[in-house]
């Protein structure tokens, strides 16, 4: 198996994380010689408000809470970081939370050129707004007030889905529209199709 590197996009609630721990295990189990790097920059944000201690933790602790979009200089550093941290040009990489807009989709195209992964697979997780505000509201994490979740589907739908039209046109890339509706076992079982790895 060569070294995959799938992006996963979809909104707020749409199960990337879940299918990730899932796609996670599929890889090492089939290709345990390889690592697989997870880098999820919604964890990492919500790990550095946890701490609290300096004004840019305090202020990312305000802003998780509001639901407005991170800016892309510490985004690009949070995933920099963990990309020159963990990653080489032999593991599996999976990506959650990044890219979120057009332009940092660009900046991550360096970093896929420096670390020779040229070739892309992005896990589109269509999934309606009702749906994914309904996950939202039942999932009771602090940050998931009704005023932050319609500003996170919002800037989804403004910002992001333009990252998957990006896609589309890339070359070595395939775009891989997942229903994210179905059960959790049946979005894993879809994606593991989509990725020929079932």
């Amino acid at each position: 198996m060569n070294p995959k590197t799938i992006i996963f996009i979809g909104p707020q609630g749409s199960g990337k994380g879940t299918q990730i721990e899932k796609l996670d295990k599929v890889l090492r189990e089939k290709d345990p010689t390889r690592k697989v790097i997870d880098i999820q920059t919604g964890r990492r944000f919500r790990a550095m408000a946890a701490k609290g201690e300096g004004y840019t933790e305090k202020k990312v602790q305000s802003t998780l809470d509001s639901g407005i979009l991170q800016p892309l200089f510490l985004s690009t550093v949070l995933w920099g970081d963990a990309m020159k941290e963990h990653l080489d040009a032999e593991c599996h990489l999976l990506v959650d939370g990044f890219p979120r807009i057009v332009e940092e989709a660009k900046v991550l195209e360096s970093a896929l050129e420096f670390y020779e992964r040229n070739q892309l697979s992005i896990i589109n997780l269509d999934t309606p707004e009702e749906v994914v505000r309904e996950r939202m509201e039942g999932r009771a994490r602090p940050d998931d007030t009704p005023d932050s979740i319609a500003e996170r589907l919002r800037w989804y739908r403004d910002e992001t889905l333009p990252v998957v039209e990006f896609y589309r046109k890339r070359e070595r890339t395939t775009v891989h529209d997942i229903e994210g509706t179905d059960t959790i076992e049946g979005v894993h079982q879809a994606i593991l199709t989509a990725l020929e790895l079932n």
